[in-house]
């Protein structure tokens, strides 16, 4: 199945070009589900029509969910969930707000990512289409099995040998919290091959792909620049960038003169932070996009000539590895450059690239913005900008 999940700063389009993702696919013949992930659900808005937590049919070939938490509970959460609900009131909530704290921050929108590995083990559609939260929240959701691989591999077996030992001491004890039954351990490990399954399909380059919706604004550009950064830390694959709402040329007021100039420059930026990635455009319309209509039209400016299914772009723009010195090496794909024509400089975490009309700005991890670019070579066409401690 064909996973493609789109993100980006709030408001800037990011569920409309969703849905018109998925009416352009359908027209080919393929059967697509667009899926909104995000808790302050716009698929409904989009299409003008009521969506629920079950697939909807809103043309041929084209289905539509909004996910609903409370249908992934008990298949993921319930024994876990009814767990810290004990301890909670153990501590003296009421059962009602216990029941609430037991469901963390962010859950719906990791239930939403579960719900991507449910289709692609139901396997009825040829295509889904993510409309993820907001940039933010997305990166947090997909460093999510990274960061608990750790826990669960070292941590997590000690803990559940431990509450193994001591639970029968522990329930006489009312001084004591309540330990978790082995079966509460057993859920939490199934939660985590859960997530780690989501990592796998949307890491897996030949079928997924994250494509970044953006503004020709200098926040939202900055926001991208930022999460394409993280990406590539966590192996997810961008094959385009959506530039939404770019002022047409038959906009001729002086009133948007100043307006088109700035859009003009963060264009640039968006061209010479995502080359070779390629940038699909979309004019700002004369109405509001929602509806089946304008949602086609929408697909016909950002799709002109695509698939929109299509792997559009496959490897990474830069990569950045550790190398043996304690430092690091950004390697650029640049086939025929010589080294005589480069010119490097960095700024905080932002590294500057120039081989004669080519020009590269690259936004490092916070975590680099320290060490010094201390230089470059070329090898077998790649440029490889050497970072350390000056």
């Amino acid at each position: 199945m064909r996973t493609i999940l789109y993100t980006g700063k709030g408001g800037v389009g990011k569920t409309s070009v969703a849905a018109a993702t998925a009416l352009q696919a359908a027209e080919s013949g393929k059967r697509v589900l667009v899926m909104s992930t995000d808790p302050a659900h716009s698929l409904s808005d989009a299409f003008d029509t009521h969506i629920g937590p079950e697939p909807k049919e809103m043309s041929a070939g084209v289905w539509a969910q909004e996910m609903d938490h409370t249908s992934m509970i008990e298949d993921n959460w319930a024994e876990i969930q009814s767990y810290m609900s004990t301890v909670f009131e153990w501590q003296g909530a009421n059962t009602l707000a216990a029941e609430e704290l037991a469901m963390l921050p962010g859950m719906d929108e990791l239930f939403g990512l579960l719900m991507v590995r449910r289709h692609h083990q139901e396997d009825k559609y040829d295509a889904l289409v993510v409309d993820a939260a907001p940039t933010g929240e997305t990166l947090k959701l997909l460093s999510l099995p990274d960061q608990m691989s750790w826990y669960i591999e070292k941590i997590f077996p000690i803990q559940r040998r431990a509450a193994k030992l001591v639970r029968p001491f522990a329930s006489r004890a009312r001084s004591l919290p309540p330990f978790p039954d082995d079966s509460v351990f057993a859920a939490g490990q199934r939660f985590y091959e859960a997530i780690a399954g989501v990592e796998e399909i949307l890491t897996n380059r030949d079928n997924a792909s994250v494509r970044l919706v953006v503004n020709a604004e200098k926040m939202v550009v900055a926001e991208a620049r930022r999460a394409y950064t993280y990406l590539n830390l966590y192996d997810y694959g961008v094959d385009a960038v959506v530039v939404n709402r770019i002022l047409p040329e038959s906009v001729t007021d002086p009133y948007f003169a100043r307006w088109r100039e700035a859009q003009a420059r963060h264009m640039e930026t968006i061209e010479e932070s995502f080359a070779p990635i390629p940038i699909l455009k979309a004019r700002l319309f004369d109405r509001e996009m929602y509806g089946l209509e304008a949602l086609g039209a929408l697909a016909d400016e950002v799709f002109e000539g695509v698939d929109p299914l299509g792997m559009m772009f496959r490897g990474m723009a830069h990569d950045i590895v550790k190398n043996g010195d304690g430092g690091y090496e950004v390697t650029f794909n640049l086939p025929l450059a010589e080294k005589r024509d480069v010119d490097l400089s960095k700024n905080g975490a932002e590294l500057f690239v120039k081989v004669g009309n080519y020009r590269r700005n690259i936004l490092l991890p916070d975590s680099l913005a320290r060490l010094s670019a201390t230089g470059a070579s070329i090898e077998d066409g790649h440029l490889k900008v050497r970072l350390g401690d000056a």
